[in-house]
């Protein structure tokens, strides 16, 4: 299994100005993600707008990346969606082109019971070789991975860790408790990268590391080394921009700072759209406290 790393980057993708996937630009921001502190990348998250991607999109870019970047960094695969049958369809499609892992979201809108949760992920892991990493985050699918049932699964062979979004960090704990010392827990919120590493997590699937990513991986490196203090004034200093990143539904705010900033990523397509007035200069307002590690592509 390709190592996937700590630092892993939920990539925004980029449009054109008629609204069509930049793959060209897709690539070079991959290899500039890489540079400025990522270990790998999500492609077709829901910070990438996976549910305006077409399948034929996806799959393509998918390959793109993984032949961009080959063995310098992961390329985890978006695959999961409300469906087990289209879920299992798409991950043996990135199987086929060469990503290193899937990421499988927690079922949207159906509101499956925990048992059906079981069923949903062990079903999508036996049908492919790849290392599958769930992702909880009930604010957007309000639906909660329990952590019983992240424990359950945690003993199929090919699901490897969870993205855990919940923000609750007693089902976190349970998490961590509960399952081996190999399965990966990464923060799926960027302001809970310290206390869920201090827990005993693995890392973060990060939004503000496209433009923070060295001072993330500076922050996670601390921790590691004993050196708390310094790893909670790099938290502290970053807290500021997640919230600037979040005042509206991501990647909204992202996407309108890494433009504003020259980081030519297009447009979002609808039923997204940018920011108010109000927010974008709030947003403005606080990219001017912080240093931008991610350089020109």
């Amino acid at each position: 299994m390709q190592k996937l790393g700590r630092l892993l980057t939920a990539m925004v993708t980029p449009f054109d100005e008629a609204g069509e996937v930049d793959y060209v630009r897709a690539r070079k921001l991959a290899r500039a993600l890489l540079k400025s502190g990522s270990d790998g990348l999500i492609v077709s998250g829901t910070t990438g707008e996976s549910p305006t991607l077409t399948t034929d999109e996806k799959i393509r870019l998918f390959a793109e990346l993984k032949q961009e970047i080959g063995d310098e960094g992961a390329i985890v695969a978006g695959t999961g969606n409300y469906s087990t049958r289209e879920s299992i369809e798409l991950t043996r499609e990135a199987e086929r082109v060469g990503v290193d892992a899937c990421l499988l979201v927690v079922p949207y809108y159906n509101k499956p019971t925990q048992e059906g949760l079981y069923r949903h992920f062990s079903e999508i892991a036996k049908k492919t070789s790849l290392p599958c990493i769930m992702y909880n985050v009930p604010g957007r699918t309000s639906c909660n991975l329990a952590s019983d049932t992240v424990i359950r699964l945690s003993k199929v062979e090919n699901i490897v860790g969870v993205k855990e979004a919940s923000a609750n960090f007693k089902q976190i704990s349970e998490i961590v408790q509960g399952v081996d010392d190999d399965f990966l827990v990464y923060s799926g919120n960027d302001g809970d990268t310290l206390l869920l590493m201090t827990l005993g997590g693995y890392g973060v699937v990060g939004v503000i590391t496209h433009l923070v990513g060295v001072q993330t991986k500076d922050m996670i490196n601390k921790l590691l080394e004993g050196k708390t203090e310094e790893a909670a004034a790099i938290h502290r200093h970053l807290l500021p921009l997640v919230d600037a990143m979040f005042m509206v539904t991501n990647p909204i705010p992202l996407k309108f700072a890494m433009n504003e900033l020259g980081f030519n990523v297009g447009p979002l397509r609808l039923p997204l759209c940018e920011p108010d007035e109000k927010t974008a200069n709030t947003i403005l307002s606080e990219l001017k406290n912080h240093t931008i590690d991610l350089g020109a592509f």
